[in-house]
């Protein structure tokens, strides 16, 4: 099975290494987001499966931080400024599918 980086390498159109710790960096991040958005204890993820739906959203996030990285929408839609809140909106529908809604 393909590992986040792996996936969100393929998803950036990435074939080198050079990033690859700026990479994991941001897929822990996203991670960590996908964790607290959804009502999760910390590090639960690292311990137990990660639904689909979450797993595209913390890609997403992940390929955002880096295409982003200078502050900016950054990626393919730079020149569409509404681009970088609209991967927040995707992000926070894909993590609400799997949130826990009990606490």
């Amino acid at each position: 099975m393909d590992t986040l980086l792996e996936k969100v390498k393929a998803n950036l159109i990435l074939e080198h290494s050079a990033d690859d710790a700026l990479l994991q960096g941001y897929i822990t991040a996203a991670v960590s987001y996908a964790e607290s958005y959804q009502h999760i204890q910390e590090g639960y993820y690292t311990e137990n499966a990660m639904p689909a739906t979450t797993e595209q959203a913390v890609i997403m996030l992940a390929s955002h931080f880096y295409e982003s990285r200078d502050g900016s929408t950054g990626g393919f839609f730079a020149d569409n400024v509404q681009a970088g809140q609209q991967v927040w909106n995707t992000v926070n529908l894909l993590l609400r599918l799997d949130r826990d809604w009990k606490v």
